[in-house]
């Protein structure tokens, strides 16, 4: 073999785990079957008999391999929407985890923020709802604005058990039990017109190019303690949208010179607004 074939053969292999490598990067770690780390584990109401819970699936799972918990310990549990406290393993049987429920406390204080968000896309629309249950949020309206596209109002992710299972993970995280409502609104102008009036809260219009920051939208005493966060699409809401948010009292405000993805400024504006909030309260 010639030093010139030699030297192509070498750069295809070279290519080739290069490819390789790449891939893998991109996919990421391979995915827990038992999910990540949870803080909290929830059940529903109708699953407490006499004191008592049988988990089975995804949480029995999380115990058994990643908690590694066996009969006599005890863990955080939560009921959806209802007290937190401990749970007591009984017995570990097969698939399933029987314990012994005491809940003696009320979850953390309801959060102060609701947001309307521009539908992202969907692997970005999991993140959120996901991130934004983290963060606190008592409800999320998910819009249809001008630069939504209207595929994305046809994903799976909108199905109303998968919503509910990426709010649950928020929980889990958060140590929380009060599941966010999340409504959809297919159209703009009744949103903005027929909802938005009855909506209570300082009213926050996150816009590029919009000359003041968030601190100086803040500082408007115009709200009831809440916080009413609205925040478009990566390019911004369209000139019609800014101006029907302004005429139900909304103070645009720019987040600075870079365009952040949307699930990256959903995180960080949750989190200023916290900030700014306690700082008030000071």
């Amino acid at each position: 073999m010639s030093g010139r074939c030699r030297r192509r053969r070498y750069l295809q292999q070279l290519w080739s785990i290069l490819r390789v490598l790449s891939n893998r990067q991109m996919a990421g770690p391979p995915a827990d079957p038992w999910g990540d780390f949870v803080n909290l584990v929830l059940f529903e109401k109708d699953e407490l008999r006499q004191g008592r819970v049988r988990l089975s699936g995804r949480r029995a799972g999380h115990i058994r391999n990643v908690l590694r918990l066996e009969p006599g310990d005890t863990l955080r549990l939560g009921m959806i929407n209802g007290r937190c406290g401990t749970g007591r393993i009984l017995c570990l049987s097969g698939q399933e985890v029987e314990l012994m429920v005491h809940l003696d406390r009320e979850p953390p204080p309801r959060p102060l923020a609701e947001l309307i968000l521009a539908l992202p896309r969907p692997i970005m629309l999991q993140r959120i709802l996901k991130q934004a249950t983290v963060m606190g949020v008592l409800r999320i309206h998910l819009v249809r604005a001008a630069r939504v596209e209207k595929s994305f109002f046809h994903s799976p992710v909108l199905q109303p058990e998968k919503i509910r299972s990426l709010l649950i993970e928020g929980l889990e995280q958060a140590m929380d039990t009060r599941l966010p409502r999340v409504v959809i609104h297919h159209r703009f102008k009744p949103f903005v017109e027929d909802v938005v009036p009855a909506l209570g809260g300082r009213r926050l219009l996150a816009h590029p190019g919009a000359g003041a920051g968030l601190a100086d939208a803040f500082a408007r005493r115009d709200g009831d303690g809440r916080v009413l966060l609205a925040v478009g699409p990566e390019g911004g809401w369209s000139d019609y949208e800014v101006d029907r948010f302004r005429e139900q009292g909304f103070a645009p405000f720019s987040m600075g010179p870079r365009i952040l993805h949307v699930d990256t400024a959903v995180v960080a504006l949750l989190a200023q607004v916290r900030l700014l909030y306690d700082l008030e309260k000071r």
